[in-house]
């Protein structure tokens, strides 16, 4: 009988991380469609608007305890350099940048917070091994955005890779100040928290960049409503219950495979379905970029483990 449920067990995470690896992977075209005739801030603000509020209310009748005063102050800075800062630059930038490259730009995060976590007071200080990683990670970063003359390949938009890398480095500080952030228990709680208070600084920055100013609701395409409804059902609510799920159920290491299979599924749906250009530096950039992300989260956890035994040496010593 134990075995039976362990076979239901690992059928249950496999469909979730299934799910986390297709429906993160899609959000980046969904992305690109939603902001096609709707502005990229605004989309982003109704997006979190309504899946906060849906995880919210479904917490709270689940009976999780709304954020203390305190909380909703952290869960307003992760919020906003996360989905303001994060996610609100990747639709700003796929204005410009084909859908999979911004996903392989997004899936460098892991070597800035790499970087995040060395300077951060008491971080763990990355070894020799994960410097070469760092290394290996950012060519593959210059093959993919790297002078048109050097990587024999069309232009891309520079303002828009600029804003794909301050949303790597935004995400990276919101992640690291959250691990030690006063949060709600429920982190699903934490989550639509951290949506609604990201959603507020989405709203004040289309207003304030004007980006409003010249938008025909009328002029909005089934196309990107679709998208923005997918987001909201898919990529909000079932890729975070999926991600919330597995951290609970499934060891850590299996659950951040989704980084390194992300990128790939957007970039062949953005291939697919919107005819974005496979050039043979995308795919060599691809490869240079999971390999390093892989080769770097393996290096870390051996850091990590090194560092946790000289804790417990001293420990017992003392």
């Amino acid at each position: 009988m134990s075995g039976l449920t362990k076979e239901k067990m690992k059928t249950r995470i496999w469909i979730a991380l299934l799910a986390l690896y297709i429906v993160w992977g899609s959000t980046y075209l969904a992305i690109r469609f939603a902001v096609e005739s709707i502005p990229p801030f605004f989309h982003a603000g109704i997006r979190f608007l309504v899946s906060g509020l849906i995880l919210v209310v479904w917490q709270r009748a689940a009976g999780a305890f709304l954020p203390t005063r305190k909380q909703w102050i952290s869960l307003a800075i992760i919020g906003n350099l996360l989905l303001l800062g994060g996610n609100g630059l990747v639709a700003w930038a796929e204005q410009t940048i084909p859908s999979g490259v911004a996903a392989l730009m997004i899936g460098s995060i892991p070597m800035f917070l790499v970087i995040m976590e060395a300077f951060r007071p008491g971080g763990v200080k990355p070894n020799r091994w994960t410097f070469l990683g760092l290394l290996i990670g950012f060519i593959g970063i210059f093959i993919l955005i790297g002078p048109a003359e050097l990587t024999g390949s069309t232009n891309l938009d520079s303002l828009g890779i600029v804003a794909l890398l301050f949303a790597c480095l935004f995400w990276s500080i919101g992640s690291v100040y959250s691990k030690h952030a006063d949060l709600p228990r429920s982190s699903l709680m934490s989550t639509g928290g951290q949506m609604l208070m990201g959603s507020l600084g989405l709203f004040i920055v289309s207003l304030v960049s004007g980006e409003l100013t010249h938008w025909d609701p009328s002029g909005v395409t089934t196309k990107s409503l679709m998208g923005l409804v997918y987001l909201i059902l898919i990529g909000s609510l079932v890729g975070f219950v999926s991600y919330g799920w597995l951290l609970q159920n499934a060891p850590i290491s299996l659950v951040a495979t989704y980084a390194y299979v992300n990128p790939i599924v957007a970039v062949l749906l953005g291939n697919w379905l919107a005819e974005e250009p496979l050039e043979p530096r995308i795919w060599l950039a691809a490869a240079i970029i999971v390999g390093s992300v892989m080769f770097i989260n393996r290096s870390r956890s051996g850091v990590q483990k090194e560092a946790k035994a000289r804790e417990e040496v001293i420990v017992s010593g003392e």
